[in-house]
């Protein structure tokens, strides 16, 4: 592994109190410094922290120098709705967005349904964002398949269509089989994807968040055995789970991978170690 020849981009979500507003500040002076190719904030489901979201990326653009990415869902918005969100990014100067089908509000369901005068699906909500403004878009990608797909093919078709509809990138769900991975970098070649599809690392800060959220993604025997009687330990599991994560991308960076995305949960140490193991020094600021 050769120190500087990764690049890194990390993900943020909008605080709720003044506390996590700190943190998130904290998190992201932190790792500032390690000079991500973008930082990336998320849009609750529903769009329940639409303003948050934004506020939070005026913010980065305001008083950093990072490239934000803000996510934007189809959820509950119609078209018109959307274009305004998008008109207003594009006027506080964002040019990258994160466009998600998204997930419907817990009091929802599970199931999507489109809003009647909204986007249908991923697909159609990149390219009404491409018809707005010329936008850097990336759109998610499922290694194990999205819960929601009928199959492996299927999923990978609307990958397909997502970035033919005019994104650049592809970001996966957090997964912990690297195999999966490249497996599904295989497939995506011979469907005829060629554009880049970063993979997305979860440090395990807990089993029970790492279930809850996990959706198709399979959670490895010696995982969980690894994290054994480290419930109550937060020292020694946070160690713990920067080892195993960048474990995890050096394995990735032996398989060629070069572009890591991490979900940092507004928590910096985590991501901060797994860089510094996998070769990445901060650039020197003034």
């Amino acid at each position: 592994m050769q120190p500087g020849d990764i690049s890194v981009s990390f993900e943020f979500f909008p605080p709720k109190t003044e506390k996590m507003e700190t943190q998130l500040w904290e998190a992201i002076t932190q790792l500032a410094p390690l000079s991500p190719s973008f930082v990336s904030v998320t849009y609750g489901a529903g769009g329940s922290t639409r303003e948050r979201t934004h506020a939070t990326v005026s913010r980065i653009i305001r008083e950093t120098d990072l490239v934000p990415a803000a996510h934007l869902t189809c959820v509950a918005a119609s078209k018109a709705q959307i274009d305004e969100i998008v008109d207003r990014y594009w006027e506080a100067g964002v040019r990258h967005i994160v466009a998600l089908r998204g997930d419907p509000p817990p009091a929802d369901g599970s199931i999507f349904v489109p809003h009647p005068e909204g986007y249908a699906n991923a697909a159609d909500l990149v390219a009404g964002i491409k018809a707005r403004h010329e936008f850097d878009i990336s759109v998610a990608a499922y290694p194990e398949i999205h819960p929601d797909a009928a199959n492996a093919e299927a999923d990978l078709d609307n990958l397909k269509r997502k970035l033919d509809a005019g994104a650049s990138r592809a970001i996966t769900q957090f997964f912990f089989s690297t195999d999966a991975y490249f497996r599904f970098l295989d497939k995506a070649l011979a469907a005829g994807i060629t554009a880049p599809i970063l993979p997305g690392i979860m440090p395990v800060t807990s089993f029970a968040a790492i279930r809850r959220m996990s959706g198709n993604t399979e959670i490895p025997a010696w995982l969980e055995a690894m994290f054994e009687g480290l419930d109550d330990r937060p020292g020694p599991r946070a160690l713990v789970a920067a080892v195993a994560a960048a474990d995890l991308c050096k394995r990735l960076y032996d398989g060629g991978v070069r572009d890591f995305h991490f979900y940092t949960l507004n928590r910096a140490e985590q991501a901060y170690a797994i860089c510094q193991l996998l070769g990445l020094r901060p650039k020197e600021i003034g």
